[in-house]
């Protein structure tokens, strides 16, 4: 809390140094004054007076030296009566500055002085010198220290409320990042499905020139009826942007066979097993449908044509096994944002994911999500 050599005075410090100096100056006065009435010598008026004033021109540096100019006082005030307000000043200064340790050796010291002012003066009320002297220190030591440990306690305010708003704003921004994730994991399982079924078709009349009327115009209906429910999906999750998370368009397990057909409607030949007896959590569910979902889309984006093989088993008690095969391209295109959205959805419901090519050429994607007894 002390003042640095660069620390540049505010106008508050300007205005209480310039009172705190002027106070000093006057009651320093006073006491020089009084001096003067017991008949001490001219020399040593003149030793009180200059050393008296000299130690109220250091009270300008009293922030930044408060226990060294502290000890000066104590001695300047053994043999000077116009030093007293500057002294107390100061000892006030080291109160409010440093540690009670540094308040307690300026204490000692000026008593020490005290008893040695008593001595050149040769004062004759010695006891209520001491008396009224040591209550004078006490009081301003008090009030010194008072000061001190209430600004401490206004700071640790600050700073437990400057902690408290940094860390709300983490947990702001944490918690925004969080629903963006979440957001673009649906956006990513939603559309992309839809958009690989619309890539499907739309290959498939590019392919086949010599489609009938009818076969075109079969492809077009379902070309125009994804194409209208990826609209849709579009817009559902663009209406629920400014809504909590949770609020999101969720599919369920029970939706997976229509999953699964409406693939084989778009021409993508699928060998399904589904034995999974029993009631399974929402979200575990929810989870297993994204899988699958998320393997669809990749079969047709990077296999399309192929046969894909879905494999869905499970028992309350032992988990729920999901298996997505197909024979894996030559190259594969893509980022891999749906692989690292699907590992992220299994460790939300403390699942696993595999994912990569088998030694026979097809590449498998396998999830295991828990499924409580």
């Amino acid at each position: 809390m002390t003042e640095s050599a660069n620390h540049r005075r505010s106008t508050r410090e300007w205005i209480v140094d310039s009172i705190v100096f002027v106070v000093a100056v006057l009651l320093g006065l006073v006491l020089y004054d009084q001096s003067q009435k017991e008949g001490i010598s001219s020399a040593m008026l003149a030793v009180d007076f200059y050393a008296g004033m000299a130690l109220c021109l250091t009270l300008w540096f009293r922030r930044r030296w408060p226990v060294q100019l502290a000890l000066i006082a104590a001695v300047v005030s053994i043999f000077s009566d116009t030093a007293s307000a500057a002294t107390l000043i100061l000892i006030l200064s080291v109160a409010v500055y440093k540690p009670w340790r540094a308040t307690l050796l300026v204490f000692a010291v000026n008593s020490i002085s005290l008893f040695a002012y008593i001595q050149i003066k040769n004062q004759n009320d010695d006891a209520a010198i001491v008396i009224a002297a040591t209550s004078i220190y006490v009081a301003v030591a008090g009030w010194g220290l008072y000061i001190r440990s209430r600004r401490q306690l206004l700071q640790t305010l600050r700073d437990r409320a400057d902690r408290a708003e940094t860390v709300a704003k983490l947990q702001a921004e944490q918690g925004q990042m969080r629903a963006r994730e979440e957001i673009a994991r649906e956006m990513h399982d939603v559309l992309g499905h839809r958009l690989s079924l619309l890539s499907v078709h739309a290959g498939a009349l590019a392919y086949r020139p010599d489609a009938s009327t009818e076969e075109v115009a079969g492809a077009a209906e379902i070309i125009r009826a994804s194409a209208h429910q990826a609209l849709q999906d579009l817009r559902e999750v663009i209406g629920v942007l400014r809504a909590p998370v949770g609020e999101l368009p969720q599919p369920t397990f029970a939706d997976l066979p229509q999953l699964v057909e409406a693939s084989r409607t778009a021409g993508v030949p699928i060998d399904l097993t589904l034995d999974a007896p029993g009631a399974l959590p929402d979200h575990v569910g929810r989870t297993a449908y994204r899988i699958v979902q998320e393997g669809l889309t990749n079969a047709m984006k990077h296999a399309p044509g192929e046969k894909l093989t879905i494999s869905v088993i499970g028992a309350p008690g032992n988990g729920l096994s999901v298996e997505v095969r197909n024979p894996a391209p030559q190259r594969r295109r893509g980022d891999g944002q749906g692989l690292i959205g699907l590992t992220e959805r299994a460790a939300l419901v403390e699942g696993r994911i595999e994912h990569g090519r088998t030694p026979d050429g097809e590449f498998r994607l396998f999830a295991w999500l828990p499924w409580p007894a």
